[in-house]
């Protein structure tokens, strides 16, 4: 190859200065496993510890595939996970609203069911936004900042030296995640894309319904 195309070639490719660390996404999954283990037995799709089991296998192959560099299986096993805890939370939420006109659930009951309802929610969206901005982390592996993606972060704005190879991490989603089911609102986040927004509004909406009706039902009878 002719050293000036090379050099091109060269110029083009992007850098990879790391990678994200997954732990944070893993124990992330793992807790929606564990809450769902806390939901009434009457709220869960099968027995408590389905949900945990379930992920926990699944799991499995998608570190496998992370560490062996396949990456379009990983992101597809990835996406598989989360399908399965979002599908898990909506059930257990649709069943506790179901019921909430029977009465048959105490305020306790209730409370609990609530708080570890919107936790997961927190923890489901969280991993949604991480798995799916610009291309997901293994795509953001391949570049050496964060320039373009669903969001736009502070750092994203900022000239500083210090700033150019700035990326997001787990944390940074968890924190966008947390401000929408509190403030309903992506408060210091802009949201850019539109796929984003609208699983920012169903999100909002999950967190609104937890809130509103269930945690508010309790208070009122307590």
């Amino acid at each position: 190859m002719p050293e000036k195309k090379k050099d091109f070639l060269d110029a083009r490719a992007p850098a990879r200065t790391g990678t994200e660390p997954r732990w944070p996404a893993v124990l992330a999954i793992l807790a929606v496993g564990g809450l769902n283990a806390a939901l009434p037995e009457p709220l869960s799709f099968g027995p408590w510890w389905l949900l945990l089991a379930v992920v926990s296998v699944l799991l499995i192959p998608t570190v496998i595939t992370y560490r062996t560099g396949r990456r379009r299986m990983n992101q597809v096993l990835g996406h598989l996970v989360l399908a399965t805890v979002t599908a898990s939370m909506v059930w257990s939420l649709g069943m506790l609203i179901a019921r909430l006109p029977a009465h048959t659930d105490p305020p306790k009951t209730l409370l609990l069911s609530a708080a570890a309802l919107w936790t997961a929610n927190v923890l489901v969206f969280a991993s949604w936004y991480w798995r799916l901005d610009a291309g997901g982390p293994n795509q953001r592996d391949l570049h050496a900042d964060h320039n373009d993606g669903a969001f736009l972060f502070p750092q994203m704005t900022l000239q500083g030296e210090q700033d150019r190879d700035w990326r997001p991490g787990f944390v940074d989603y968890l924190f966008l995640a947390f401000n929408t089911s509190t403030a309903f609102s992506p408060t210091d986040v802009p949201v850019l894309s539109r796929w984003a927004k609208l699983m920012m509004m169903v999100q909002a909406s999950i967190s609104l319904m937890t809130l509103a009706l269930i945690a508010a039902r309790a208070v009122n009878i307590l």
